[in-house]
């Protein structure tokens, strides 16, 4: 299994093509997310991403302060259904907060994390702002992350 961390242009197009297939598959397919997931902020992001025999398995994307939030802010976090349970959820948690803590240098994280992912976020130091509130017609809740914790 291979990480990778990328900005949009470094992005390859069949990186960003599987890497919005599996946001397809997660977030429409599955979740019924009728809402539209190319927002524009992609281009302005951060990609992390896991593949595994020229698989994406799992992604997420790092938004700067005052894309989406005052704050840099986490999002568009999916894992492949067949390779959840695994720890990959945690350990592409963990990387993005390393890597905003000690490369962007950022104070906080911000995220909307699904209602059902409460209690996983807040085992990452997350603490809920606020919510519920349905976000995509799911329950989020708004959480932060103090990083000189």
């Amino acid at each position: 299994m291979n990480w990778n961390l990328k900005t949009y242009d470094e992005l390859t197009k069949d990186e960003l093509y599987d890497i919005l297939k599996l946001r397809c598959q997660v977030f429409v397919e599955e979740q019924k997310c009728t809402e539209a997931d190319l927002d524009d902020k992609d281009k302005s992001a951060i990609h992390l991403f896991a593949e595994d025999h020229d698989k994406t398995i799992a992604c997420l994307r790092i938004l700067p302060a005052g894309l989406s939030y005052p704050e840099a802010s986490i999002g568009r976090f999916a894992i492949d259904k067949s390779y959840r349970g695994q720890g990959l959820g945690r350990e592409a948690m963990n990387r993005t907060i390393q890597y905003m803590k000690q490369e962007m240098k950022v104070p906080a994280i911000r995220i909307s994390g699904q209602a059902y992912l409460q209690k996983f976020y807040e085992d990452l130091g997350f603490e809920t702002i606020r919510g519920p509130y349905l976000e995509d017609q799911i329950p989020h809740y708004e959480m932060l992350r103090l990083l000189n914790k």
